[in-house]
């Protein structure tokens, strides 16, 4: 009989050899390839094919989860049979927020939570703060082949997993939460969960950087990548979707920690959106959240540099965007920032990803810079163009109606813009006039 082949896998990224290195090629990390066996391939028969004009399609009605703002970033709900991955940093919440989804869809569906990192007396204390999750089963187990036993025989319409790191396979001769049992883990519940019809949810832990642990084969499995994100030390959290296959991936969905758990936030223009009057180096951005418009604080200061090389320093904004509104600013706004340290932050701990924000960094940065605050009840919105041009932004009439419903008096925005107005707008063409509308010089000359 032959033996049966080696393979050496890594730790870190997944990359598999014949052969052992003592640096990974792909990523390389030192130390990172293990041993696996690999497994012997069965002869295949082959299968029909189909044509796609005669498969028929049917429409699987979501299920609703009970939680606004995660159907929100879903889609609508969870869709049967699917693999859904949420990862996020240890304490942010995680458990909180699918125990509290899986309380509310136990009213009327069968639902299974299998805890692999707390015991069941554990679960109870904390559905006891919740309230309301007496419905919920529960499995504490770890081993993979009793899992995906237990599912198949109960067939549960939705099942979580907490977290797929726990779970191990006795035919692998790896520790849990290895790339080879991340890996076979992450396989097998995905056959169950489609051949079954069972709505999965799996708990990812997250590395140092950020990202999902394990291979990167598990984001490719799974039909949505949910990360949850925020401050421990804080009350509010964001969840947004890396990837989802059955909506869109723009979504965001922004919760509060409480002493009753995680409660939705319907309304975050009201909670990020508030500024203190006559307050130097703040403006309000509208920006745009998958189909949501959200007013944000935008915070800068510009200090005096002692370095040669001054400092740009954005939180919440790609530090690349704001190295180049700086430089504009300098050559197209006559605002001197060259020996000045910049840094931005958006309050809230909410990340900007859209370009249509520029604009209000911009009055941001220089009402730092020429120490004057921005007209009270002022918003802005657009982007910003190399030659100091403004281009508008994308849906401005949704825009607009958010900023009227916070009591908003005026909006900065460029010219061009389509929408009804319910709103007093300034429409500029260049970036020095945005400044000019925007800013409160009264009392003060600029510098």
């Amino acid at each position: 009989m032959a033996k049966a082949a080696l393979q050496y896998a890594c730790s870190e990224c997944g990359y598999s050899a014949g052969r052992w290195f003592g640096k990974c090629p792909s990523c390389g990390s030192f130390g990172t390839l293990v041993e696996e066996n690999a497994e012997a391939v069965a002869k295949a028969e082959p299968r029909p094919l189909l044509r796609l004009v005669d498969v028929e399609a049917t429409d699987a009605e979501r299920i609703p989860t009970g939680v606004p703002e995660l159907d929100r970033v879903l889609g609508g709900g969870l869709v049967p049979a699917s693999l859904v991955l949420v990862g996020g940093e240890p304490g942010v919440g995680k458990s909180t927020l699918l125990l509290t989804a899986l309380a509310a869809m136990s009213a009327n569906r069968r639902c299974l939570l299998v805890t692999g990192e707390e015991s069941v007396a554990q679960v109870k204390l904390r559905a006891a703060r919740l309230g309301s999750a007496g419905e919920v089963e529960i499995l504490a187990e770890t081993e993979l082949e009793s899992v995906c036993a237990t599912l198949e025989a109960e067939k549960p319409q939705v099942c979580v997993i907490d977290s797929v790191q726990t779970l191990y396979s006795a035919e692998l001769g790896s520790a849990p939460g290895s790339v080879a049992q991340v890996r076979e883990a992450a396989g097998r519940l995905l056959r169950v969960a489609k051949e079954s019809g069972i709505a999965t949810i799996l708990v990812g832990h997250v590395t140092k950087d950020g990202n999902v642990a394990g291979p990167r084969v598990l984001e490719h499995l799974v039909d949505c990548v949910l990360q949850f994100e925020g401050d421990r030390y804080h009350e509010h959290r964001v969840l947004r979707a890396a990837k989802n296959r059955f909506g869109s991936t723009n979504e965001l969905g922004v919760f509060e920690m409480t002493g009753a758990g995680l409660v939705g936030v319907p309304e975050p223009s009201e909670l990020f959106g508030r500024t203190a009057e006559g307050e130097i180096g703040s403006a309000v951005a509208c920006t745009l959240e998958g189909t949501r418009p959200i007013l944000l604080e935008v915070q800068a200061l510009v200090a005096p540099t002692d370095l040669a090389m001054p400092r740009r320093v954005a939180t919440g904004v790609d530090p690349k965007r704001l190295s180049m509104i700086v430089a504009v600013l300098s050559r197209h706004a006559g605002v001197a920032l060259g020996q000045a340290d910049v840094f931005v932050n958006v309050a809230g701990g909410v990340r900007i990803d859209e370009p249509g924000a520029d604009l209000a960094v911009a009055l941001a940065i220089a009402s730092a810079a020429r120490d004057v605050p921005v007209k009270e009840g002022t918003a802005a919105f657009g982007e910003i163009g190399l030659t100091g041009r403004l281009r508008p932004a994308t849906q401005a009439e949704r825009r607009l109606e958010e900023c009227a419903k916070f009591g908003i008096s005026a909006v900065v925005v460029p010219s061009g813009v389509s929408a009804k107005r319910k709103i007093a707008c300034h429409e500029v063409e260049a970036l020095r006039a945005a400044l000019s509308a925007a800013l409160d010089t009264s009392g003060k000359t600029p510098a």
